[in-house]
């Protein structure tokens, strides 16, 4: 494994992680007038298309790893985007990466079940206070104005955000075997095929096409063709050179992207409990890791 990769890999995952922080504002935008199935099916399987010219010769997929695709597909889109979209129709949207910031908890606890790694105190008291976090993040809404739909939407992201950690194990688990653009494509019509019943279901119950207008048309754009097509392609480039316990600290650039582009387009603003929230929840991830000195960012520099 060269340099060179492990750099593009790092710069790619920095890249991903900022798109899909703005996303969030722009998702919780078109959802407005999309339905939340229906918006996950547009992106992926419009995603899908797009990737098709440069994978049409490169689909093989070995018969072992056949199951493996199909489940990180069910768990990585199909499940953890439509919680995550219903998460963002009822929540705002500033909530969104500072939960699913909490990821890397997640995996470390995975590792454990999952990799068999060993568990440090460190790791169980950050895991701890990050998990506090998420909570006064999650039920601080509830202290205002009651159980409103606002703690259904963070709960909706807690959801997501363990789907995508199981997601991002199960793909370290073959991506080294595969062009990662095969593995996106697949990924895309596999995640978004389960969802065309909910499709057909909200097309008929709902007339979200009479009210598409330009704005929300540019959010489908930027969804399909930087939120998806792009990120998630060079997510799973960088996902096949980093170490899976270091992929998560890319998302903590994602709360800087959201937070900029929720204020100007939802007018969505910080409040003392968010980051009171967030400040466990980053607090709890530096006890549980404490990888500042070999954070792989510092790679770059060499």
């Amino acid at each position: 494994m060269s340099l060179g990769k492990v750099k593009l890999a790092i710069i790619f995952l920095i890249a991903a992680n900022i798109i899909w922080g703005a996303a969030f504002p722009i998702y919780k935008f078109t959802l407005e007038v999309i339905p939340p199935f229906t918006f996950v099916f547009v992106r992926f399987f419009l995603g899908a298309l797009i990737l098709f010219p440069f994978v049409y010769k490169n689909l093989k997929i070995k018969l072992k790893d056949i199951f493996t695709l199909i489940l990180l597909s069910f768990l990585g889109i199909t499940l953890a985007i439509s919680f995550l979209n219903f998460g963002l129709k009822f929540s705002s949207s500033i909530n969104a990466p500072i939960i699913l910031s909490a990821s890397p908890i997640v995996l470390i606890i995975g590792g454990f079940f999952y990799l068999k790694e060993k568990l440090r105190k460190k790791v169980i008291f950050g895991t701890l206070i990050s998990f506090l976090g998420v909570l006064t993040i999650v039920l601080m809404p509830a202290f205002k104005q009651g159980l409103d739909g606002t703690v259904t939407g963070n709960l909706f992201l807690v959801f997501a955000m363990f789907f995508s950690v199981i997601h991002a194990l199960l793909l370290k688990k073959i991506i080294s075997k595969y062009n990662f653009l095969t593995i996106a494509f697949w990924t895309f019509i596999i995640g978004s095929a389960p969802i065309i019943p909910f499709v057909i279901t909200e097309f008929n119950e709902t007339n979200w096409i009479a009210n598409l207008n330009q704005q929300v048309i540019l959010g489908i754009g930027f969804a399909v063709i930087l939120a998806t097509v792009i990120a998630h392609s060079i997510y799973i480039f960088g996902f096949k050179y980093i170490k899976a316990s270091e992929i998560g600290i890319f998302s903590y650039i994602d709360p800087i992207a959201t937070v900029v582009v929720a204020y100007y387009l939802l007018h969505e603003y910080i409040t003392i409990p968010y980051l009171i929230g967030a400040f466990l929840v980053f607090t709890g991830i530096f006890i549980a890791e404490k990888r500042i000195h070999y954070h792989p960012f510092h790679r770059l520099l060499r």
